[in-house]
């Protein structure tokens, strides 16, 4: 039996919004844009993607989970994100190598120090 990972869902409010924000952050592309489920992936046929999914409630807590990301150039890649509209965010996490961002609707996420051997969140 094989098993392949296929996606990370998440809920939004605003699943075009969000999965527009996400496409332009990464840099994917979309394959899936009805009102309530909007779908991005690295590219057409590849895995895993994102699933953006409508729901009626909105986010009241820190994530039980999150995506870390490692960039070239941590500094940049934060300054970016900020442009796009992501937030800073203290989820408790102290003086930290990584800095937590959050998306438009408050989803955290880590931008680790450049690859070489920095720890991840």
């Amino acid at each position: 039996m094989t098993l392949q990972w296929e996606q990370v869902n998440v809920d939004a409010a605003d699943p075009v919004a969000l999965g527009r924000w996400w496409a332009e952050a990464l840099g994917w592309v979309v394959v899936g844009d009805s009102p309530d489920e909007y779908e991005i992936r690295p590219e057409p046929d590849r895995l895993p993607g994102l699933l953006f999914a409508r729901v009626p409630e909105g986010k009241t807590v820190k994530n039980r989970l999150h995506l870390d990301f490692r960039p070239d150039d941590q500094q940049a890649e934060v300054a970016r994100l900020l442009a796009l509209g992501a937030r800073r965010a203290d989820v408790g996490q102290g003086e930290q190598p990584w800095v937590v961002l959050t998306d438009p609707e408050g989803n955290e996420f880590c931008v680790l120090g450049s690859p070489g051997g920095i720890p991840s969140a």
